[in-house]
């Protein structure tokens, strides 16, 4: 199949090395002759602008950090315009699933599939895709997906994706804000952060946030690392609740403990 890739940052460069190796014929987006060289090593067609990478394309993926840089590709810029008719758009990026559905309303077949893990889950095919889409667009598209997401949920319609990593972000980040004052309590009954984390993995308290905590070796370090990132969906799910005149409820104040709001 042939694929445009806009995105090759830590996320993308496993996915594009994946999709690559399988069989697809890949053009990704370069804007230095640096990252053009790194993508080329990686089994890719560099290219150095939006309309090189979709002018062929069948699927083009699209895995920014941030809704706003999708926005800015999607919406402001030629993306769509530069799509060749019946291609499909899949967005990895998560963030809110109005996105999505303006880009739909440009007449372009979008499939939203924010993703949950790291790149080494990418470079393994590994990663966890939410899906949201029409069925058959989904279906065509899975063996795209499947080169480096297992599983493949397909969740609902377009936005659904979305959603539901919404919510299991903020679900995610309230999980870091009781382990910060679990480990709080600890230290007044005068157990070692250290110690706490190490004994926690093996008793019913065990979690994901929990092994990737003790992994950084404290929840301040865990949460150095990965606040930037949980901190911008957190927001997008907030303001999302706000407009349906409504918050997050429990989860919002156990979340400030982790990751306070800006300003």
């Amino acid at each position: 199949m042939r694929i445009g890739f806009i995105g090759a940052g830590r996320m993308g460069r496993p996915m594009i090395s994946r999709l690559a190796h399988a069989g697809h014929e890949v053009s990704a987006l370069g804007r230095s002759d640096e990252k053009r060289a790194a993508i080329t090593e990686l089994g890719a067609d560099a290219v150095d602008d939006i309309a090189a990478v979709c002018a062929a394309a069948e699927v083009v993926v699209v895995c920014l950090f941030s809704d706003d840089q999708v926005r800015d590709v999607c919406l402001a810029g030629d993306l769509t315009a530069s799509m060749p008719r019946g291609s499909t758009l899949v967005l990895h990026t998560t963030g809110s699933p109005r996105t999505a559905q303006a880009i739909a309303e440009r007449g372009i077949e979008v499939v939203d599939a924010p993703v949950s893990g790291g790149p080494h889950n990418a470079a393994t095919g590994q990663l966890t895709l939410f899906v949201g889409g029409a069925d058959d667009a989904v279906a065509n598209i899975r063996p795209v997906l499947g080169c480096y997401g297992n599983p493949i949920l397909h969740v609902g319609p377009l936005g659904a994706g979305r959603n539901v990593k919404l919510v299991n972000n903020a679900l995610f980040a309230a999980h870091i804000g009781l382990l910060a004052t679990a480990v709080g309590l600890a230290s007044r009954l005068g157990v070692d952060e250290s110690d706490l984390l190490t004994a926690l993995r093996h008793g019913s308290a065990a979690s994901r946030v929990l092994d990737i905590a003790a992994a950084s070796g404290s929840v301040t370090a865990f949460i150095a690392t990965a606040g930037e990132f949980v901190g911008k969906d957190v927001a997008v799910i907030r303001q999302i609740a706000s407009e349906l005149g409504s918050d997050l409820g429990a989860l919002d104040h156990i979340i400030d403990f982790a990751i306070p709001r800006p300003g």
